[in-house]
């Protein structure tokens, strides 16, 4: 029984042929999605998200592994057990990160000060070629209108946003009216 599933799937994957026809590589093509799913989902959410550097990398390496895997330039099982390890690999080195704070700028990078307090900081925009264009592009994105004077801090973080906070606008001041004929009552809101 064994023997027969055996051979039937490798007939159906076309494992040990030399060329695939195009049902077998389509048939490749499904259960290499699934395991490729099945193995991302053991790995981290950020993967394919917004991603550093780092999960970029892993992520291309990833898609090229499991595509020899639907072409029939690997075997099949082998190929799908590289793309495991290399998920495998992208979650310790994220886990690493997250528990040793001197090892995550070294794969992941460091934020960048492009703005403090209002000013330019035109080293930082240099040395992360950030053109004063893609600031006021994300400071338009955060509701500042391209308005130094506005910003206490901008960063180019390690997934290549701009990240900005705004300064603060100092306490609103409210009047009350509590009732006819009574004093109005100034409050500042903080």
């Amino acid at each position: 029984m064994v023997d027969w599933v055996t051979s039937l799937l490798e007939s159906l994957l076309g494992i040990g042929a030399e060329e695939l026809n195009p049902g077998q590589m389509a048939l490749r093509a499904v259960s290499t999605f699934v395991v490729a799913l099945a193995i991302v989902r053991l790995g981290h959410k950020r993967l394919f998200g917004k991603a550093t550097a780092f999960d970029l990398v892993v992520a291309i390496m990833f898609g090229s592994v499991m595509s020899r895997a639907i072409t029939n330039s690997l075997g099949l099982v082998a190929v799908w057990l590289a793309g495991f390890v290399l998920i495998m690999l992208h979650r310790l080195i994220a886990t690493v990160s997250c528990h040793f704070d001197w090892f995550g700028p070294l794969v992941k990078g460091r934020p960048v000060l492009l703005v403090e307090d209002g000013h330019l900081n035109r080293a930082g925009m240099r040395k992360s070629h950030v053109s004063r264009l893609d600031l006021d592009e994300a400071l338009r994105g955060t509701g500042s209108e391209a308005d130094l004077s506005r910003v206490r801090l901008a960063y180019l973080e390690r997934d290549g946003s701009i990240s900005v906070v705004p300064r603060g606008e100092g306490p609103r001041v409210l009047d009350v009216a509590v009732d006819k004929g009574v004093q109005t009552v100034r409050i500042a809101v903080e």
